[in-house]
């Protein structure tokens, strides 16, 4: 296994700082965020560290070049919109996006490109399910056509009101991954994989791990602890974000030695990378540092 992080966390780095960032670390691999040039007004979106509409020959030399000389790999693509928003526009880009990182990810030597598959989340999830069809099953060609897998992260993307309630990605739950492999099979689209989003859910995040290790083509590292007496005040029904809180590897209920070990046993040997929204940590360049400094010497007793 290879130990990264999401560069999300390092907004106000370009693309060498971030290598160099990774590198002095100790870090192997970073998963580079891809998204279209501008801002999103959602935590962590719209950090684009490599802008694939505008990659050309001079472009990807140096991103081959900065990998060579910082030592430290790209794991994967990363984009994360909702590809089936009810909004035709906001879909419509998600969708042009997707394919172009993908292609970009070709282009660059990448094997992987991660994402949300998304969700109308006014609608229940067999109501979703011919538009996730007519969707994603011309995306899974096209990585087919390039050679990358495609990871799917499990977040449910259900936090506060503008989410409620269905959640703006359908893939969060094993009986969801095994439709979702069922109708659309292909050995180009899987999972990237994060324990956190299972915990808040109040589900087994083993278990799975062993079930659909042929279908884990990357992993997220993120810890999550819940607020049991704020839990049980409000009720699962209330916005996860008023009861649960992200927090950096070994902060939380992730039993990470358990995690590892399920890895392993599943046969697992791609990159596991930090991905940081522990609040405690922002503020500062300098928090956000730590924040990886401190995952790195965590996540290195199960990593060598």
């Amino acid at each position: 296994m290879q130990l990264g992080f999401m560069t999300a966390i390092l907004p106000d780095s370009n693309l060498k700082e971030v290598f160099q960032t990774a590198s002095d670390i100790g870090y192997e691999c970073i998963e580079v965020m891809c998204w279209p040039v501008g801002k999103s007004t959602r935590r962590y979106a719209g950090i684009t560290h490599i802008d694939v509409n505008s990659l050309d020959d001079a472009a990807i030399e140096s991103i081959k070049l900065m990998q060579q000389e910082s030592g430290v790999a790209i794991s994967g693509l990363g984009y994360y919109p909702n590809a089936l928003s009810p909004n035709p526009e906001e879909s419509e880009q998600a969708v042009n996006q997707i394919r172009a990182v993908i292609q970009a990810a070709d282009r660059l030597g990448i094997r992987t490109m991660n994402t949300f598959v998304g969700r109308d989340w006014t609608k229940n999830i067999d109501d979703n399910w011919p538009r996730f069809l007519d969707t994603w099953k011309p995306i899974i060609q096209l990585a087919e056509q390039h050679n990358v897998r495609v990871g799917i992260e499990n977040c449910p993307m259900f936090f506060t009101n503008d989410e409620w309630p269905g959640g703006k990605n359908l893939a969060h739950s094993p009986a969801i991954w095994e439709r979702m492999f069922n109708d659309i099979p292909s050995d180009h689209f899987g999972l990237n994989y994060d324990p956190s989003h299972m915990v808040f859910q109040h589900m087994d995040y083993l278990a799975p791990m062993i079930e659909f290790a042929d279908k884990i083509f990357h992993v997220h590292a993120k810890d999550l602890r819940v607020d049991r007496a704020r839990l049980n005040r409000v009720g699962v029904l209330a916005n996860p974000n008023l009861w649960h809180t992200p927090k950096l590897p070994g902060m939380g209920e992730v039993n990470w030695g358990q995690f590892f070990g399920a890895l392993t046993d599943g046969g697992y040997r791609g990159a596991v990378c930090v991905e940081v929204e522990d609040r405690a940590y922002e503020g500062s360049q300098a928090n956000c540092v730590r924040a990886l400094q401190q995952s790195y010497n965590y996540l290195r007793n199960f990593v060598v």
